[in-house]
């Protein structure tokens, strides 16, 4: 009678799992020793009771190199992450750089629900988390008499 199955004892590498994934990405992904000028930082928009809230990765930005505006219903977050420094006679040698650098410009269309002018902006731990806060005249139900 046959058997379905292996009963012969799994081999296993002598290497890490961790390892061969990572030797695996250092061959098929591209290296760069020079840093980009603009890059797009990730971004997560949750909704809650009150409005919404928009967090932006920005690991490495300082708040002063952050702008954010609103004008005719688009909130536009702009700003810059710099580069380490690479020259120079003490300057650490580049061997690659993963980490994405330079201006960034990220727009949203605002809702008419949110109201502009209560925007706040908040950056902490490389996040920037913006509270778009409804509009309460605009988002509360009005009972409309009939004459």
């Amino acid at each position: 009678m046959a058997t379905m199955f292996n009963s012969l004892p799994a081999v296993r590498n002598a290497r890490s799992f961790d390892s061969i994934v990572n030797q695996l990405l250092n061959d098929t992904l591209p290296g760069f020793t020079t840093t980009g000028t603009s890059f797009m930082p990730a971004a997560d928009v949750l909704e809650t009771a009150n409005g919404f809230e928009l967090l932006l990765t920005l690991p490495g930005v300082p708040k002063d190199a952050l702008q954010i505006d609103v004008l005719e219903g688009t909130l536009t977050v702009s700003g810059e992450r710099k580069a380490p420094a690479t020259e120079g006679e003490n300057a650490p040698k580049v061997r690659r750089i993963e980490s994405s650098y330079g201006t960034f410009t990220r727009k949203f269309r605002l809702p008419d629900t949110v109201n502009a002018e209560a925007i706040e902006a908040e950056l902490t731990d490389g996040v920037l988390r913006l509270v778009l806060p409804f509009d309460t005249v605009k988002t509360t139900k009005r009972q409309i008499e009939v004459r």
